[in-house]
């Protein structure tokens, strides 16, 4: 099928070195530094040159993290300040990860000191397969295959406290993402839904609404950068847009085809397009190797539950060859909007650009 489309996808960097399937990848939000993980227990990381108009950022590999975890290493996340990560492992536990202070140290050098393991947080029963820091750095959260999702408070020199555990989905909970400015928590799970969590102020966390459409497991989960919108990916091979209608209420306004089998992975973006009403660009990938590009926008209906508009820009295939694709993920920084990192079971993690076709 062919389709017009507004944009294209570039190779920009491929990011070779781990020895197994890269899992996931984050972008550090305050420095130019990319990290991956893999099933091969390690994490590495990845400078890059500022960007020029006349020249693409170069990628360079800078070190590689031999975790300690004993099994392999799901997810990672940044925390807000660029300046702590956490891992996510097989294993059942969180690593939190900060970087060792040298004397010749500036801020914002990316070499820096080493990497050490300032905590490790236990209490899953097995399997960890998300970790998310929420916008204020004072929350993280986990999830497991032993069905709960844990919310952890951050306190000073790597201290962390159980707030709660929430054992809502009756399945694996895939992934855990934040709000981008409030204190909102969502999961997905094997058991094809997507549950949202706040914390009751005279009590404690606990799920105020359930979203149910997908008809299979859901993997991935994003906040669109407005906070009205969330975009899922899943097992059922759609992308699904659900839209706040009230304070408390979400409901499914859009449901995407473009992916012939499961979507493992969804990001949301703000983009760089200029139509009016814009709400940024969502990115999808999954066990058919492509990536799918989709700019969305408000409706000129202004009824509560109206969908936004949504149009596919831009797709590639065979992303990263034969094999399946992870994740993606949206560069957070200022200026770089149009490139998106992957990984796959390729052992490799790529990073692309969409320009103007």
């Amino acid at each position: 099928m062919n389709i017009d489309l507004l944009y294209k996808i570039e190779s920009v960097a491929e990011l070779q070195g781990h020895e197994e399937r890269t899992w996931h990848v984050s972008w550090n939000p305050t420095k130019p530094l990319l990290a991956s993980c893999s099933a091969d227990k390690s994490v590495r990381l990845y400078a890059y040159s500022e960007l020029t108009e006349s020249c693409d950022p170069k990628f360079s590999h800078i070190t590689s993290i031999p975790t300690g975890h004993s099994k392999t290493v799901r997810a990672l996340a940044w925390a807000p300040s660029g300046k702590t990560f956490a891992t996510a492992s097989f294993d059942s536990n969180i690593g939190i990860w900060e970087q060792e202070a040298t004397s010749d140290y500036e801020g914002d050098d990316v070499s820096g000191g080493e990497w050490e393991c300032a905590s490790l947080l236990e209490g899953h029963e097995t399997e960890c397969k998300s970790v998310a820091y929420s916008s204020s750095g004072t929350l993280l959260a986990s999830c497991s295959r032993d069905k709960t999702v844990w919310v952890w408070e951050v306190h000073p020199d790597s201290d962390f406290e159980c707030m709660g555990v929430l054992m809502d989905h009756t399945q694996d909970v895939k992934c855990v993402a934040w709000h981008p400015t409030e204190e909102i928590l969502a999961s997905a799970s094997y058991d094809d839904s997507i549950k949202l969590y706040i914390d009751d102020p005279s009590d404690d966390w606990f799920c105020f609404t359930t979203l149910t459409g997908h008809t299979s497991t859901v993997w991935s989960i994003c906040f669109a950068p407005s906070g009205n919108y969330l975009v899922s990916g899943s097992d059922d091979c759609t992308v699904r847009i659900w839209k706040r209608v009230s304070e408390h209420q979400w409901e499914c306004v859009s449901v995407l085809e473009g992916h012939e089998r499961s979507v493992y992975s969804v990001s949301w973006g703000v983009g760089k397009g200029d139509v009016e009403g814009g709400l940024g660009w969502v990115a999808s990938t999954g066990s058919d190797g492509r990536i799918n590009v989709w700019e969305l926008s408000e409706s000129s209906d202004m009824s509560a539950n109206a969908p936004p508009k949504n149009k596919l820009i831009a797709r590639i295939s065979s992303a990263h060859g034969v094999n399946d694709v992870n994740t993606v993920v949206w560069c957070p920084r200022p200026g770089y909007e149009e490139f998106l990192a992957t990984g796959g079971d390729d052992a490799t993690a790529k990073v692309w650009k969409v320009v103007k076709a």
